[in-house]
């Protein structure tokens, strides 16, 4: 929920599985408190560029007893000084503020993308959306894309990906003779 102008979390439903939640870049300054009242198993929040100003804000954090990554980069409690000692004496449980931990060294990149696969999304919800055998036919996308054209192709590859390729579905079962001799063995 990142850049939606929220300014409250009070209406947040129950996600009491969720462990990371995305919060940046809006408009929010308290109620804090609901994080662990409806997400209790969160262990990554990101809060950077809301206006949250004060340790007293952040304090109902520290009933997120899972809560290892807090980022609160672009928001004004990040002036305060000593804000990182403070953050860490007061959020005893977390491991990381602003993607470093307490001795400057930063968060390891692997720890969310294995769990979330952020660099990798699409590639991967491609793979797991249907059996292995429809994603084995984009790979022959080119050989029978050629009977559309060179030019269509290039075009209709960004806008018309999906429709192409049930096309090329097809005219595949219609010209594979192998499958044919297999249903012929009745």
């Amino acid at each position: 929920m990142a850049n939606v102008e929220l300014t409250s979390l009070a209406k947040l439903p129950t996600l009491s599985k969720l462990r990371k939640l995305e919060l940046s870049d809006n408009i929010i300054s308290g109620g804090l408190e609901v994080l662990a009242e409806r997400c209790p198993n969160l262990t990554y929040l990101n809060l950077s560029g809301n206006k949250i100003k004060d340790l007293g804000t952040v304090e109902a954090l520290q009933n997120l007893k899972n809560l290892k990554s807090l980022d609160l980069f672009n928001c004004e409690i990040t002036n305060l000084e000593d804000y990182r000692d403070s953050i860490f004496e007061l959020l005893q449980q977390i491991t990381y503020l602003d993607g470093f931990d307490q001795e400057d060294n930063e968060a390891p990149d692997s720890e969310d993308d294995d769990d979330e696969g952020d660099e990798d999304d699409d590639d991967e919800d491609e793979d797991e959306a249907g059996p292995p055998g429809e994603y084995e036919e984009e790979d022959d996308e080119d050989d029978g894309g050629s009977d559309l054209g060179e030019g269509e192709e290039e075009e209709e590859v960004e806008g018309g990906d999906e429709e192409e390729e049930e096309g090329i579905r097809g005219e595949k079962r219609k010209r594979d003779p192998e499958d044919e001799g297999e249903e012929e063995d009745d």
